[in-house]
């Protein structure tokens, strides 16, 4: 990233351009003066000036899931075919193999230093919760979100498939329960058929109302139509009267589902208040692969249904060059430019920004209050003007400001991993 300075003191941008969702218009963008007073933003006007000639900005953006502990395994651990089982499998045999305290830290912050340069303000990152590796990763978690604190505010997320819940409640994930609820996280299963998977998803409501913990879980990630575990949850969650939030990533195969069933879903989704991420980067990539054949779908949810049944939908990053995805660097902006021409949310109502930034934040509990008077003065200037000249680059010289300061740093380079890669 270039490296870019402000005036100092009090100063006003005038003619920038920002959603206008955010501050409350029907309009797609508005003109505005936005002012930066003391690292905050401010409704008082400054005597220093800038004419902004039309530049859109965004608030900076929040991540609400993503795999701060697989990423950057790829040139150690590839995908050796690029499926779903393929990642699978490499991710586990590193885990087994690599995944020490110090192999996660490393990994961990050299992926917050490219969000943090790229204008990232909050990421939700789930950690693979298998023991021992619990035990580790959660306390590596808990250093790392100390050392960011003021720079990007961290949450954590217990991952574990659904046979690692056992259907009376008791097992080890009980203990990783207490580490979740200790750390301040959130509790979070990996769902898939299982003949008992209703009895499974109880126990685990039942480990989350104790601990008063929110829920976040895999589902239905496969292009299997049969595959319907999004229903359960929704099902489970009225049957049980959970209070939590419940966030349900993945969700592909409502897509290839037979409408009727489809829909008959996702009118349960909205009863039981689920809320909705999409990860349209990862699933491109893994879903409907086969060698030789040609991919027939984009792996996506049914994000304009959801939504037009008033159902909370985000999109965020996912894995990052790790055998689940092999590409990708959390940039956000990345995901925004992607995610509207993998899911066509260009022609469509026109707040689609708040899945990057309101929508996140409210989901996760992060705080968050864009361009308000009194707020961090946290955003990204672009120099292009419009959502079709932001969409149609990637951006590179995008101004990132944070408490009011233009930040100055790129992401890290390659080889500060090579260590690692050995």
């Amino acid at each position: 990233m270039p490296s870019l300075s402000l005036p100092n003191g009090p100063i006003t941008f005038d003619n920038l351009v920002i959603p206008g969702p955010l501050v409350g218009s029907s309009d797609a963008l508005v003109t505005r003066s936005i002012t930066i007073r003391e690292g905050h933003f401010s409704d008082a006007l400054a005597e220093q000036r800038i004419d902004m000639k039309g530049q859109m900005a965004l608030p900076a953006l929040v991540d609400m899931h993503t795999h701060l502990d697989k990423g950057h395994i790829w040139p150690r651990k590839p995908n050796p075919d690029g499926t779903f089982d393929g990642a699978l499998s490499s991710v586990g045999e590193d885990r087994e193999a690599k995944w020490s305290a110090e192999d996660v830290r490393a990994r961990m912050s050299f992926a917050l230093e490219s969000a943090y340069a790229y204008g990232t303000k909050a990421i939700r990152t789930h950690l693979d919760s298998i023991p021992p590796q619990d035990e580790i990763s959660w306390a590596v978690f808990d250093e790392v979100r100390a050392d960011w604190k003021g720079k990007i505010d961290l949450q954590a997320v217990s991952l574990v498939g659904a046979d690692g819940i056992e259907p009376d409640g008791t097992g080890r994930y009980q203990k990783t329960a207490d580490i979740v609820s200790n750390t301040g996280g959130v509790l979070g299963m990996v769902t898939y058929p299982l003949p008992d998977l209703e009895q499974r998803l109880e126990a685990f409501f039942k480990m989350a109302t104790q601990r008063n913990l929110d829920a976040d879980f895999h589902v239905d990630e496969t292009g299997d139509p049969s595959v319907a575990t999004l229903r359960q949850i929704a099902q489970m969650v009225l049957k049980t009267g959970y209070k939590g939030k419940v966030v349900c990533g993945h969700c592909c195969s409502l897509a290839v589902q037979d409408e009727s069933e489809a829909d008959r879903t996702m009118d349960l989704v909205a009863e039981a208040g689920l809320t909705i991420v999409s990860l349209p980067l990862c699933n491109l990539y893994l879903q409907d692969r086969d060698p030789g054949r040609t991919p027939r779908w984009r792996g996506v949810t049914l994000v304009h249904e959801m939504k037009a049944r008033g159902i909370p939908v985000a999109f965020a990053s996912d894995n990052t060059r790790d055998p689940f995805y092999a590409y990708g660097d959390l940039d956000m902006v990345e995901v925004v430019r992607e995610a509207t021409r993998i899911a066509h949310l260009d022609h469509t109502s026109h707040d689609w920004v708040k899945a990057f930034t309101t929508m996140p934040a409210a989901m996760c509990d992060f705080a968050y209050a864009p361009f308000a008077d009194g707020e961090p003065a946290d955003l990204i200037v672009f120099k292009a003007r419009s959502w079709n000249e932001l969409l149609s680059r990637p951006q590179t010289d995008r101004m990132v400001i944070r408490d009011g300061e233009a930040l100055a740093v790129s992401p890290p380079d390659y080889a500060v991993l090579d260590p690692l890669m050995e």
